[in-house]
């Protein structure tokens, strides 16, 4: 997973990223990308980290080259790729990152759950 994503896919990501709050409403920020494909691909299946709204989530588009826009499809969610390589010990950066920084500090004992690669 790459915490940062890479600029020849950034128009891509931001598409997707653009759709999936549109689709469902919300507010989530892209805080990584999974095995990104090759830049030069017309069609991209993208694994993005998502958080937002209280939650993180990985979640896989198919993005394919326009004139105009990118065509954004959305894949759902691929459970036997859940996990796969979003795991770590680390709080993931961005918006999850900057909410642990503030609760850590206005209070004197924080209690953490991770359970199986989710925070």
């Amino acid at each position: 997973m790459l915490e940062t994503i890479p600029e020849d896919l950034q128009d891509d990501v931001s598409a997707a990223l653009a759709w999936f709050n549109a689709h469902e409403n919300g507010s989530f920020e892209v805080t990584g990308i999974v095995d990104p494909p090759a830049a030069s691909a017309d069609v991209k299946d993208l694994r993005l980290v998502l958080c937002g709204d209280g939650v993180c989530r990985q979640e896989t588009f198919q993005v394919s080259a326009s004139t105009d826009l990118p065509t954004v499809r959305w894949l759902g969610i691929d459970h036997a790729q859940d996990s796969v390589g979003v795991a770590e010990l680390d709080p993931p950066p961005g918006a999850r990152k900057s909410w642990l920084a503030d609760v850590a500090a206005a209070h004197p004992f924080t209690v953490l759950l991770f359970y199986r690669g989710f925070w």
